[in-house]
Order: structure tokens, then C-alpha cells, then sequence
């Protein structure tokens, strides 16, 4: 066990938070911590860390927490990163402190034993030999010998190639920061890792790194998310907390969405079924306590009813916005045709070119989803498509009768400075007060909040009234950029349905891969390389493009293999040598044999495997497609290690 803590309660101005909470904490355990927006999630985490204090309590409610001694806990707060003045390097290879320092000692003791005079002192040299060998053993179970290795695969899947090693981290930007304290953890590996959601500022590459990095990893995590992918793939449990109290769920976030419904359903029967007992019995009570020939019968049900357990009224599900799109004009067929333009931001010989010759058409009723790395353009596209930037080339050409409601990630659409009442009288001024309030009380803007600046509401409030906007327009084509940011995972589920059920035509960017694999007909994907277009579902395009890089790697490990092999042959017989050298490259020989064959065998296997996971029975079956996943990589580990071997073997016989 790593972490143990129960009766847990916290309270802020009079308001409890936390309500006696339980949990414990177990190795390899992948806990999903969710709940509304401000339910207490981070405050748990701060109280596990000890960087806040819980409340004290009298018996039976002793208070508890504990971490075992040789558990290390590791924190990423949201939003907060590092900031030194050391380069992004130094601040990495810190982590390692120790071990280099073991390695230092090591070297000065190769030093000392490498001296003529200490072999003439044996109780010293002894002594030396003993103490380096102590040292290696420490610093290779350690792996210390793959310091620079880890350090390497880390800052590349977190986004920091070599050559930004030397950058001083207080230069960074604020998202960077976030990603290299990210990566630091990662490298510190402690026994609990706790992640305060660590897909912000991630773009889909990074996260998916993060993703199988975090699957293999050798400690507990316990996430906090609003990424329900992310859950979905990494979490064995789910904790939610809900007025206070928390529930373990078995399973990933979809599994406990069909065991919270089951369990609410459950939970209400239960209860009502109870109340219509208690009701029945305490009725008997009241019409026969006093009669004479049925007292005793009333009594005995008296007794009944002081006995009774009685369950606690489950809690009434809080109230979720109503978000409908709907539009009035049916446009044609042939809704946007983009040829042949550019991303280009900036101005004059600041200009950059993001991408070039995108050409793509949008028919009525498609849903095209726009993913890329951040910083590709995809919001510029956005943007030039509705002509709010301009293209050097190419054409926009939208088709006749068509109404664009828009959703900006920024809210730009909105005026900070107005109150959220007026930003909509704004837009109908014959509008009554209820008038307004009825729009704004479907997307759970209510009481006192409508009276509030835009500017001071929070975010997930602004994109919700950006939504009671956008039903107000009621137009045939909606444009979103990023809508889920800042948004609970309830009204995300609630926006899904809503853009899911609209039949007109939806253009979206979006880091939600939930959504996009809801929600997109088509998917375009920006990259450096050009722009990928693919007609299907999001986790199609991503399995087709994992089995291409995955044959990449195939074809660049077989060039590989043919240029050792080639160099091998052109070097040819070396000079005389002795019997025994002659045995032993016939050993190797032999071996390279076996190792072609294997390696033959398991590509093989491989290609089958690749064939099984594309299949429809493998890719709708999550535990299947891990299974398969984990066998393919099981084998690609296997032949790598091969054929490392295999080229270390021809390198011998050429020496």
C-alpha cells in the first residue's frame, strides 16, 4: 500500500467540501479522480501532498492519513510549471544528482586504481576494489548507465528536441513550463505519481507519447482529467466526488459511466421502495395505536420502524445545460469548396507559412473534425475560411443560403465589458427580460450570474453563453474552435449529444479525441508535411496512420539490416587467423544464421498481427486491440534486440 486516508473533511467558509473521504491507494493502481467544477478534486490532492490541512474531528470521525515511508509522491498542479534560471538540461539532469555523483566516485577510483603504487599496498587496493565494485553495482541497478538515454526519450515526447537542451527554462513560455515540469516528474519516477490535468497545453502527439509512456509506468498514478480518451486508456478505477462524499468505480471512465447510471437507478429504487414501506407502516401505526383489539400490532410495527436502517436519499442529479442547435434555410448539396490557399500568419518579412495548398470541399451534413500539432494554423484556417484572415492564392467559395454560427476558443464573438444579460439583448432587443433569462437558464446560467461582466464569469461560463449565442443564431453551419475547453465533463457529454443531433453541417478544431471520434464523418490532418484528408472516424485515421509509421519502421529496420550486411560482404575475407578465432566466427556465423530466421519468424508474426488489428471484431474490442497492441510490441521489442545483435556479430567478423 502506498497512501491510506479516511474521515477525511475539509470546509471553506461554511460550505463542507470534503465529507469524510476515504480512499487508499495501492501499487500499479490508475485512479481516475472527476467531478464537477469546484467539488474538491484539487483540494483533495493539495491535502494528500500536505500542502493544505484537513479538518480535525472527534471519535467516531478521527480524521487518518498516511503514506507509507518508502512511498515517493510526485504533484503536477494545474497551470504551474518550472521556472529557474537553469538551461532545460541542467534542470533535467538534476534529477540524477545522486547517481552522478556515484558515477564521479567511480571515476576517481578507476583513477586511483589505475596508479602504479597502489598495486604494491594490497589492503588498500583491496579496499579500492571493493569499494568501485560496490559503487557499479549500485549505479547499474539504478540504471544509471541509461541516464542520458532517459533523459533523451523524455524531453523528445514532451516536445523539447536536443537543440532547445541549452534554452534557459524563465524564457519559456507558460504552457512549456507546465510540459517541462511534466517531464521532470516523469524522470523522478515517483512511487505515487498525481497528475492535476496534464493534457493542457499537449497537442494530440504529445499526448499520445504521454499516454503509452504513462501505461508502462512502474508507480500508481491518480489523474485528474477532463479528457475522457485519456481515462479511457489509462485508468483502472474511477473516484468521483459528488456533494463531498467519494465513490470508487471499477474500470475506465467509460465503464463508470454505464455503472453510475446503474447505480443512481438502483439507488432511487431502493429508496423509494423504502419511503413506500416506512409510509405503509407508519399509516397502520396511526389508524390502530389507540384501538384496544390492534394495539399491539401497531406497537410491534412501531418497533419495525425505530429498528429500520434507513437509506440516505440518493443525491438528485444537479440540473444539466439544454444545448439544441437547430437552423431554419436547408442549404445545397455543395456547402465550401477550398482550393488551392494558404496558412500564412504575420505580415511583410514577419510572414510565416504555416501550410500551403489546401484544397478540400465540405458537402451538407459532413462533420470535419481539424487535428494537427499546436501552432500548425488550424484556428488560422478557421479564420481564413470565414474570411476574417487572407490567403496569398486560392480560392473560398461558399455556396449560396448559408448561415455561419461561430465559436472562437478566445470568445472573441463576446463584449468583456457588457453584463452576460446585455450580451444577449444586445443581439435581440425586442426581447423581454424572461425572454432572455429562459435562453440563458438552458445553458445553467442563472440567479445572480446574469448580472455579471462577461469579462469576470469563468471560462467554462463564457463558452457556455457563446453556446446560448449560437442556438440564437440558428445557423446551418457551425464553426467551432476548441469548444470543449474549459468545460466539465457533464456538459461536454451534454455539447456531444447537441452536436452529434444536429443534422446540418459542423467544421470543428479540437484536441477532444472523445468528440472527434463521436462526432467526425471526415478528418483533416495539418503536419509539416503536408495535409492528410481522411473520410471515417478519428480512430481509424489514427490506426491507419500507426500502421504506416509501424511499417516505416519496418522497411528502415530491413535498410539497416542490408547495409550492415552489404558493407559485411564488400569487406570480405580478412587476413590469416588463429584456429580458435576461426571457431569463433564459425559460432558467429551460425548464430547470424538462427538470428536471420528468427527475425524472418517474428516479422511474419508482426504482419498477421497488423492484419488482426485492422480487423472490425479487433478494433471495436478495446481489450482485445491492448492485447494485440502489447503482443506486437512485445515482438517489435524482440526483434530489434536481434537484430542489434545480429549487427553486432557481422561487425565482429569484419574486425
Amino acid at each position: 500500500m502506498i497512501l491510506s486516508l479516511e474521515n477525511i473533511s475539509k470546509i471553506y467558509n461554511g460550505k463542507t467540501v470534503l465529507d469524510n473521504v476515504a480512499l487508499t491507494i495501492e501499487d500499479n493502481d490508475r485512479i481516475g479522480l472527476i467531478g464537477v467544477n469546484g467539488c474538491g478534486k484539487s483540494t483533495l490532492l493539495r491535502i494528500i501532498t500536505g500542502m493544505e490541512e484537513y479538518e480535525s474531528q472527534p471519535e467516531p470521525y478521527v480524521p487518518h492519513l498516511s503514506i507509507t515511508k518508502s512511498s515517493s509522491v510526485g504533484f503536477l498542479q494545474q497551470n504551474t510549471g518550472l521556472d529557474r534560471n537553469s538551461t532545460i538540461i541542467e534542470e533535467m539532469t538534476s534529477v540524477f544528482s545522486e547517481l552522478l555523483s556515484v558515477q564521479d566516485e567511480m571515476r576517481r577510483l578507476e583513477e586511483e586504481m589505475s596508479k602504479p603504487d597502489i598495486h604494491k599496498d594490497e589492503k588498500r587496493f583491496s579496499e579500492i576494489t571493493a569499494e568501485y565494485d560496490r559503487k557499479t553495482a549500485y549505479f547499474e541497478s539504478n540504471e544509471g548507465y541509461l541516464i542520458n538515454v532517459k533523459i533523451r526519450t523524455v524531453l523528445n515526447g514532451m516536445g523539447f528536441p536536443k537543440e532547445r537542451d541549452d534554452m534557459i527554462i524563465s524564457n519559456l513560455s507558460g504552457g512549456e513550463k507546465t510540459r517541462l515540469a511534466l517531464a521532470k516528474l516523469l524522470l523522478e519516477s515517483p512511487r505515487l505519481l498525481i497528475l492535476d490535468e496534464p493534457t493542457n497545453h499537449l497537442d494530440f502527439n504529445t499526448i499520445m507519447w504521454l499516454e503509452d509512456y504513462l501505461k508502462e509506468y512502474k508507480g500508481a498514478l491518480l489523474i485528474v482529467s477532463h479528457d475522457r480518451y485519456f481515462l479511457d486508456r489509462l485508468t483502472t478505477s474511477i473516484c468521483e466526488i459528488e456533494r463531498g462524499r467519494l465513490k470508487r468505480y471499477k474500470g475506465n471512465y467509460s465503464t463508470y459511466t454505464v455503472q453510475k447510471e446503474a447505480d443512481t437507478i438502483r439507488q432511487w429504487k431502493e429508496y423509494e421502495a423504502q419511503q413506500e414501506e416506512i409510509a405503509k407502516l407508519q399509516d397502520f401505526v396511526d389508524r390502530n395505536i389507540v384501538r384496544a383489539t390492534t394495539s399491539a400490532m401497531a406497537k410491534s410495527r412501531v418497533k419495525k420502524l425505530e429498528a429500520m436502517e434507513l437509506i440516505e436519499k440518493p443525491v438528485a442529479p444537479e440540473k444539466k445545460a439544454k444545448i439544441r442547435f437547430e437552423y431554419d434555410i436547408v442549404p445545397p448539396v455543395d456547402v465550401l469548396t477550398v482550393k488551392n490557399i494558404d496558412i500564412t500568419v504575420g505580415s511583410g518579412s514577419d510572414s510565416k507559412t504555416l501550410a500551403d495548398n489546401i484544397t478540400f470541399d465540405v458537402k451538407r451534413g459532413d462533420k470535419l473534425g481539424i487535428i494537427g500539432s499546436n501552432g500548425i494554423g488550424k484556428s488560422s484556417l478557421l479564420k481564413i475560411i470565414r474570411k476574417q484572415l487572407p490567403v496569398n492564392h486560392g480560392t473560398i467559395e461558399w455556396t449560396k443560403n448559408i448561415k455561419i454560427a461561430y465559436f472562437d476558443q478566445e470568445n472573441s464573438q463576446l463584449d468583456f465589458a457588457k453584463t452576460v444579460m446585455d450580451e444577449i439583448h444586445s443581439r435581440r432587443r425586442t426581447w423581454t427580460e424572461q425572454q432572455v433569462r429562459s435562453l440563458l437558464g438552458l445553458v445553467r446560467i442563472t440567479g445572480e450570474n446574469v448580472f455579471k461582466q462577461v469579462g469576470v464569469i469563468s471560462g467554462g461560463e463564457r463558452a457556455k453563453l457563446c453556446f446560448a449565442v449560437m442556438m440564437m443564431e440558428r445557423g446551418n453551419v457551425l464553426i467551432l474552435d476548441e469548444p470543449t475547453n474549459h468545460l466539465d465533463l457533464a456538459t461536454k457529454e451534454v455539447l456531444e449529444e447537441a452536436l452529434c443531433s444536429f443534422d446540418g453541417t459542423i467544421i470543428f478544431v479540437s484536441h477532444d479525441r472523445y468528440l472527434l471520434n463521436r462526432l467526425c464523418s471526415h478528418i483533416m490532418d495539418i503536419t509539416e508535411n503536408g495535409i492528410y484528408y481522411h473520410k471515417g472516424s478519428f480512430d481509424e485515421y489514427m490506426e491507419i496512420k500507426q500502421q504506416k509509421a509501424l511499417e516505416a519502421e519496418r522497411l528502415a529496420e530491413l535498410e539497416k539490416q542490408e547495409k550492415a550486411k552489404k558493407e559485411a560482404e564488400e569487406k570480405g575475407a580478412k587476413a590469416f587467423r588463429s584456429k580458435e578465432q576461426r571457431a569463433q566466427d564459425a559460432k558467429r556465423r551460425q548464430r547470424i544464421k538462427e538470428l536471420e530466421g528468427e527475425i524472418e519468424r517474428l516479422e511474419a508474426e508482426m504482419s498477421v498481427l497488423q492484419t488482426e488489428m485492422a480487423s472490425p471484431e479487433v478494433c471495436t474490442d478495446y481489450q482485445l486491440m491492448h492485447d494485440k497492441c502489447a503482443e506486437f510490441e512485445r515482438l517489435k521489442q524482440l526483434s530489434s534486440d536481434y537484430s542489434d545483435e545480429w549487427l553486432m556479430l557481422s561487425e565482429e567478423l569484419e574486425q
